[in-house]
């Protein structure tokens, strides 16, 4: 078999990029950029690294909420009754984010997801495990098992608040991606996330994302902060049809955590954009068939393929299709016979199957033999 090759250059690949002097420069101590529909990272800067995400692992605790209540075993209307430890340890007496709950309040889970999301109640969250799970301890079990089943590989809780423990821990690629799998599995649930503003208690508290007062587009989703932890964010933001993730953590005040947050989004959205490089379908070529009822099969493309390209590298993308020939019947319509690969200067070759756009049958023993005669004759199958 002959191996054969099809390239096709948006332009000519450029062996040298001078725009490489716009790389981001950040004061943040881990961050990552993630475009939400491709899931490519735009920028990355100790994004792996286990750290103290503070009140943004509230997230998974809010994920386990919204999965009950997306399966059925818990109801906006359930009501939650608040005990001493949750007042004690995650209420006004402990100094730390509250929604104001007193000993013995009958709270909806409704009022707890706003507590939760909005005012980072750590009594809400002590609240919502405690009658889920019957303690917190159980309930940070299931935030684990949870972990592991959407492969956050660097994340281990030890609370649902966030508060400070040698334990507790997540990456902010881990925080992206589980940021991704809330918006995506929970619409009905998100726009939670951008209320500015939520009233308990006759005590109104404003939501602690920063963006959504400086960044039109913005829409979630979580702020944190400790001593250890500095001013974290872990923010949404959607122009147009594109949303971009960032997650940050280690800045020095709110005001610092503002004004970074503001500028990498800003910058993920001018300096990137989603490219439809190729559509799912697409022919490539036809390739011969030995043995087959039909001389030749359609190869074509598996997927759409959407890329997240830095603008300036956008005519510099290079498409080539590897494959061999002649293929031999039976041919399955769907078979990989080659692959596409997609070369962007900077970013890992991304690999796309090629497959049969219909199925071929094999000839009979008949038709083989005269194919046979036919290659002895003038070397064609």
């Amino acid at each position: 078999m002959n191996k054969k090759s099809w390239v096709w250059s948006i332009s000519a690949l450029a062996l040298l990029w001078a725009g490489n002097a716009l790389a981001l420069d950040t004061k943040a101590k881990n961050m990552i950029l993630m475009d939400y529909t491709t899931g490519e990272y735009l920028f990355e800067k100790n994004a792996s690294d286990p750290i103290p995400p503070a009140s943004m692992s509230k997230l998974m605790t809010i994920y386990v909420l919204f999965d009950k209540l997306r399966n059925g075993s818990l109801s906006l209307d359930d009501t939650f009754k608040v005990s001493e430890n949750a007042w004690r340890k995650g209420g006004a007496p402990s100094g730390g984010s509250t929604m104001f709950l007193a000993i013995g309040d009958e709270v909806k889970v409704d009022e707890l997801l706003k507590g939760i999301i909005i005012q980072s109640g750590n009594d809400a969250c002590i609240v919502a495990a405690e009658n889920i799970a019957g303690d917190e301890d159980s309930f940070v079990d299931i935030m684990n098992h949870k972990a592991q089943e959407l492969g956050l590989k660097n994340s281990h809780f030890a609370n649902v608040t966030g508060l400070p423990h040698p334990d507790h821990r997540m990456s902010v690629e881990d925080l992206a991606k589980l940021a991704q799998r809330i918006i995506s599995e929970f619409p009905q649930f998100y726009h939670l996330f951008s209320q500015k503003e939520f009233t308990y208690n006759n005590i109104k508290q404003g939501n602690r994302n920063p963006l959504l007062y400086s960044m039109p587009y913005a829409d979630g989703l979580k702020t944190g902060h400790t001593e250890e932890a500095g001013f974290c964010l872990t923010a949404s933001a959607k122009k147009g049809d594109r949303r971009i993730i960032g997650v940050m953590t280690g800045l020095a005040s709110n005001k610092e955590r503002s004004e970074e947050a503001d500028k990498v989004m800003s910058w993920a959205f001018r300096e990137y954009d989603n490219y439809n490089l190729i559509e799912k379908g697409r022919k490539i070529a036809d390739l011969p068939v030995q043995y087959g009822v039909n001389k030749t099969v359609p190869l074509v493309v598996s997927q759409d393929v959407v890329k997240t390209i830095r603008k300036s590298l956008r005519n510099q993308v290079k498409l080539v299709a590897s494959y061999d020939k002649p293929v031999r019947a039976p041919i399955e319509m769907g078979q990989q016979l080659g692959v596409l690969k997609i070369e962007v200067p900077g970013s890992e070759v991304m690999e796309v199957p090629l497959i049969a756009g219909q199925t071929i049958n094999k000839v009979g023993l008949w038709g083989k033999m005269v194919a046979n005669v036919k290659y002895l004759l003038i070397g064609d199958l």
